[in-house]
């Protein structure tokens, strides 16, 4: 049996093999790969994709997790402010819901919980703007900047998350508080001007949603601390939304991107592991999987990564990071 054969589950008797009977190519790192082989590869690499797909999956636990966390943090305002509850219960759990639902959300992006004419795509956009309040980040923004840097992941001018690029981990944590600095041209600032530049009725939709909810967000924070709760509105709103939003520029930008000289479908992000484990990183150490195929749902990734493996490595990914 030959290499590619070894390496590559469910491939036909002689794929992969030279007419002299060895090996056709030259694995390495995926380079010098003839057109056949590549073709085998891909139709491999979308039969295992299509199994983990979100199309006929249960992503009903979005929904509920969503609309659930958020009533919650709706009900720490009165809790709170009629000292039934604690600050110190409902701030660390805001900030979780903050940076959580990035997650949900995300999968709204892609559609995931309910493509456009099903019965479920109403719960998709319900779950993709609640999803995103605490963070003061509108859907429609989100989506699109979020779509965008999927089409233009890693060029320095057209993708919105470029600049959460860092030389270092301790650069990066830093530079999630700085881009949110006004007169820095980093986060949501940057998201405006590349919305200003797209100019398309979606993106100026975008851009005054992101001013409605901001103004909204403003007048409740003035209005809360004007009448004596501003403890309240600092550790259930204020600070998780900025935790929540370095944690989400972190992980979800600058860890799985870094050093973002990769524009290719193979080499625009990357495989690592860390020692916060899967689901503190929010399973961002499988984001490859993501970026070949954003309709497998982010808790199906590791396990379509496992999987998709030995294709990877085939194509020339660097999967050594991680060894499960």
């Amino acid at each position: 049996m030959n290499e590619i054969t070894k390496l590559q589950p469910g491939l036909e008797p002689g794929v992969g093999v030279s007419s002299g009977g060895g090996p056709a190519i030259t694995l390495g790192q995926g380079d010098g790969l003839d057109a056949h082989t590549r073709r085998t590869l891909l139709q491999q690499e979308r039969a295992i994709a299509r199994k983990y797909s979100s199309n006929g999956k249960a992503m009903w636990p979005y929904t509920v997790i969503t609309l659930g966390c958020f009533a919650m943090w709706l009900a720490f305002w009165p809790l709170a402010m009629l000292d039934i509850m604690p600050l110190w219960i409902g701030f660390p759990l805001s900030c979780i819901f903050a940076a959580g639902g990035y997650i949900t959300s995300h999968e709204a992006m892609h559609s995931n919980i309910g493509r456009p004419g099903t019965p479920q795509r109403f719960w998709n956009e319900a779950v993709g703007e609640v999803a995103t309040i605490i963070l003061i980040f509108p859907f429609s923004m989100a989506r699109m900047m979020h779509l965008h840097h999927h089409y233009y992941t890693n060029d320095p001018e057209k993708d919105p998350d470029y600049t959460d690029a860092a030389p270092g981990k301790y650069s990066a944590w830093y530079k999630t508080w700085l881009n949110r600095q006004p007169g820095v041209d980093g986060s949501i600032h940057h998201y405006k001007r590349v919305l200003e530049r797209i100019g398309t009725p979606a993106a100026k939709k975008a851009l005054r949603d992101t001013m409605l909810l901001q103004l909204f967000s403003m007048a409740f924070f003035f209005a809360m601390s004007w009448a004596g709760y501003a403890m309240e509105v600092a550790l259930l709103w204020w600070l998780p939304r900025h935790i929540g939003l370095s944690y989400i520029r972190y992980w979800l930008s600058w860890a799985p991107h870094h050093p973002r000289t990769g524009t290719g479908r193979y080499d625009n992000t990357r495989v690592f592991r860390t020692w916060i484990g899967h689901w503190l990183s929010m399973g961002m150490q499988y984001h490859v999987v993501h970026h070949l195929y954003p309709e497998v749902p982010n808790h199906l990734t590791r396990s379509a990564y496992r999987e998709l493996k030995p294709i990877l490595e085939a194509r020339g990914v660097d999967c050594s990071p991680l060894k499960d």
